[in-house]
């Protein structure tokens, strides 16, 4: 009797994470600022750094398009979704809608760009006391054809409010599931009924046959714990072993941090090696239709990505309302949000970072 393994394949982890559709790609960010100067930047030379396109992780973190501040001023998206988890140090957004927020500690973002939008993100730096790490993900959605050109839509997932849940083994370790997107037991109800949070409406992740999901795994050392197989047909998942030094994945060795592909229709047993180990899930069914990209466009055909082009040159997708292209919202810790209609959203509390 043969039996099937369900890893499809492995791979080394890049920059960005290659991904499967709908997803576009992946990209990790993983900084050791130092210390705050007193324009939140990094009180540490920038001699040697290609700044405006610092990409070096020269001394362990990069300034990227920043200058004071490290981050990504103000840029046009069209025909995608963002979804930003920051799981140490602070984001702060601005937007061509003028919506505009803080955010970090395990908060998510989900931008769907749809017809166009311009948003910054900058990484403040607050402490000038003592080091200010950053980690984040920023996951690129693909929008199917008939949402490509949707009304831009801005959403804030609050740490405190995202499902999650500990499962423990037989000898008491345990793994730690947070749910961004789609059900996993005991995440398995409505949104606010103990399932996961409302995805934007025109999202690929609000449709129901999607079968969509983005998680995020801790294991302590040792621990045991099985990946449910996906509910869906046709669906496609990647497991990313990002952190810690071993695992074995459906008895197979990792040593390696990897992107797994695996059959989605498998319950796979993961279990770690000698020190805690941290993944990212990705799954969907496939939207199956081909892909035009040009930097920050994604559409179906080069004709709309030209159409993309001249419509940006002629409307800068309505603008920019604020007074530089890489706003920073002060010194003021607190997390918020101010939607385009002008609510606000204020957590009641800030995790740990």
């Amino acid at each position: 009797m043969t039996t099937t393994s369900p890893i499809l394949q492995i791979k080394a982890l890049g920059f960005p994470w290659e991904t499967i559709d709908p997803f576009l790609f992946c990209v990790y960010h993983d900084d050791a600022y130092p210390k705050a100067n007193a324009a939140m930047g990094p009180d540490a030379s920038l001699a040697g750094r290609d700044l405006g396109q610092d990409f070096s992780r020269k001394d362990g973190w990069s300034m990227y398009h920043g200058n004071p501040v490290p981050g990504f001023p103000g840029h046009p998206h069209r025909g995608f979704e963002t979804v930003t988890i920051v799981r140490k140090g602070l984001i702060d957004h601005s937007d061509s809608l003028g919506a505009a927020a803080r955010f970090g500690g395990g908060d998510v973002q989900w931008l769907t760009a749809g017809k166009g939008i311009v948003h910054s993100e900058m990484f403040p730096l607050l402490d000038a006391a003592a080091p200010n790490p950053l980690e984040l993900f920023q996951i690129w959605l693909n929008l199917p054809a008939r949402s490509k050109m949707a009304e831009p839509h801005f959403t804030m997932f609050w740490s405190e409010d995202i499902p999650r849940f500990t499962a423990t083994d037989g000898e008491g370790r345990r793994t730690e599931v947070a749910s961004i997107a789609g059900r996993i037991a005991p995440v398995d109800g409505e949104p606010g009924q103990g399932g996961p949070l409302a995805p934007p409406p025109d999202s690929w992740a609000s449709q129901p046959d999607a079968d969509l999901a983005i998680w995020t795994i801790r294991m302590e050392a040792g621990a045991r714990w099985t990946l449910p197989p996906a509910t869906g047909e046709g669906t496609r998942r990647s497991l990313y072993f990002f952190k810690g030094r071993s695992v074995s994945v459906a008895g197979q060795a990792v040593d390696g941090h990897a992107a797994i592909e695996l059959r989605a229709d498998a319950a796979v047993e993961l279990v770690n090696g000698d020190e805690a180990s941290e993944f990212l899930v990705l799954q969907g069914r496939p939207i199956g239709e081909p892909v035009a990209q040009y930097g920050p466009f994604v559409m179906n055909t080069q004709a709309e990505i030209a159409q993309t082009m001249a419509d940006y040159r002629r409307t800068e997708f309505g603008g920019w309302p604020w007074p530089d292209h890489a706003p920073v919202h002060g010194r003021d810790p607190a997390r918020f949000a101010r939607h385009p209609d002008g609510r606000e959203e204020k957590p009641l509390a800030d995790p740990a970072r």
